[in-house]
């Protein structure tokens, strides 16, 4: 018994749509399909499907799934992947935020506003550069203006909208547009103690019912990808509350320049950037700084 995977790699539109297949094909039967970007400037793309037990698996099967591409396969080590990464896995700290797991409980210091997200839960654990920028950047956001509400778009496991709420006790909307990861974000809502203020909702964008009522945000943050974010920044601009806040990461610092462009047009202005290694974390405001 051994755990294996088969991947390919394609451009974004057909990864896209060769991810909602095999997740479609295989995500029922508990084998985690994912999407990596390899390459935006090429616009190159990872599908991979991961099985626990490679003699079960059939490859013929397998490989008719992916569709025309050709997979590759790779035969993983029968290690116990979740207690390495724990083992591994040291508590994050952003200001006055502290991730961490489980395990790592008697860490957590009286002052701290601890969230507990355990490792393999969705994406997002605080430790990506990101994370811990966004948290970092909320809580500046929070001391100068107290939002009254805030949206946390492509929130995966929940991270920044449990922080705001623990932070703000002001309701938040968490949405993504994985169900799966929706609904481990709002396990780890209701573990962190802030179901009260979160919302949680599968949406693509801002196309959800579940923005009916909650609009427009004083706060939207948003770590996704500065494609995306591109995309989103007309979207972003037309939810948001006179005078609100955006923060924006998932950017590398290369990119950087380009998202405040995008941004810029719909009237939102850069005021800080934090950098982690080679990602930044963007705050922008509709008014310019003095």
């Amino acid at each position: 018994m051994g755990q294996v995977r088969f991947h390919t790699r394609a451009s974004r539109p057909a990864a896209e749509a060769l991810y909602d297949h095999l997740d479609q094909r295989f995500g029922e039967e508990g084998a985690p399909v994912a999407l990596t970007e390899i390459d935006e400037k090429a616009d190159v793309f990872e599908v991979s499907v991961y099985f626990e037990d490679a003699e079960a698996v059939d490859e013929s099967d397998v490989r008719n799934a992916f569709e025309g591409h050709e997979p590759e396969r790779e035969d993983l080590p029968d290690i116990d992947w979740m207690a390495q990464v724990l083992a591994d896995l040291k508590p994050v700290r952003a200001g006055r935020f502290l991730v961490h797991g489980a395990h790592d409980r008697a860490r957590v210091l009286p002052n701290d506003l601890a969230i507990e997200i355990e490792a393999g839960q969705a994406f997002g654990t605080g430790h990506h550069g990101t994370t811990a920028g966004c948290l970092s950047m909320i809580e500046e956001v929070v001391r100068r203006r107290r939002p009254r509400n805030a949206l946390d778009l492509g929130t995966g496991s929940a991270v920044l909208a449990i922080g705001f709420a623990k932070l703000a006790r002001r309701p938040v909307l968490a949405t993504d547009i994985d169900p799966v990861a929706v609904a481990v974000a709002r396990e780890n809502v209701r573990q962190n103690g802030v179901h009260r203020f979160v919302t949680t909702a599968t949406a693509t964008g801002f196309a959800s019912p579940a923005f009916h009522g909650a609009t427009p945000f004083d706060l939207i943050v948003a770590n996704i990808l500065a494609g995306p974010l591109m995309r989103l920044a007309p979207e972003m601009a037309r939810h948001l509350s006179r005078g609100g806040d955006v923060v924006l990461s998932g950017i590398l610092d290369r990119q950087r320049d380009a998202v405040l462009s995008a941004y810029r047009i719909q009237g939102l202005f850069h005021r800080k950037t934090l950098r982690r290694g080679e990602w930044v974390t963007l705050h922008l405001t509709q008014n310019r700084l003095d």
